[in-house]
């Protein structure tokens, strides 16, 4: 596969079952799963036919805390840019695809205060991105967001037109303790609900 020839872009999946949200291809490891990778493969090939020999994969990002505070690894990967996905309609209702671009600089870009069941107190990301193709605007937010940023900013190396909370001359060691700092609060409050 020649990297040089693909686009650098993420596909994202609108789902069915939660209307309105946007999210990579994933989900909830299962028995047969040896580790993070393979349940990566198997939910992107029940989610959207992404046959698990077609992907080159390159790397797991630093992990992230969902908002019910499990344990979220992403898996990154290449694959061809001729693959067409057949999104499975009891889980997906529309798979787009973004640039990475857009995630360093975007068209349309807020943040949003949030609060994790631990009290820890933050901002998000929020991105509205309008698709053409399907003459639609998808809003990207939340983990997601926060994992493309996340991915652009390592694959791109640039600095974003918004404000960020990493150290781009560090960018790996500060998303570690990000993710460190949360999971210290979830854990303290988890300790003290004892």
């Amino acid at each position: 596969m020649e990297r040089g020839q693909l686009a650098a872009n993420t596909a994202l999946l609108w789902l069915r079952r939660s209307p309105g949200e946007v999210c990579f291809p994933g989900g909830k490891s299962e028995a047969i799963d040896k580790d993070e990778i393979d349940t990566a493969l198997r939910e992107a090939k029940e989610e959207v036919g992404l046959q698990p020999e077609k992907v080159e994969v390159i790397c797991r990002l630093v992990p992230g805390i969902d908002k019910m505070n499990y344990l979220v690894t992403p898996v990154v990967g290449f694959i061809e840019d001729t693959f067409q996905a057949i999104p499975n309609p009891a889980e997906v209702s529309n798979v787009f695809v973004v640039p990475l671009e857009y995630f360093v600089k975007p068209l349309n870009y807020k943040t949003l205060p949030y609060k994790t069941s631990s009290g820890y107190l933050g901002w998000m990301h929020c991105f509205t991105y309008d698709d053409h193709e399907h003459n639609m605007s998808f809003r990207i937010w939340g983990l997601t967001a926060h994992f493309a940023v996340l991915l652009a900013l390592v694959v791109l190396g640039e600095r974003p037109t918004y404000e960020i909370d990493y150290d781009l001359d560090n960018l790996i060691s500060s998303s570690e303790n990000k993710f460190m700092n949360l999971y210290a609060s979830i854990y303290e409050r988890k300790k003290s609900n004892l």
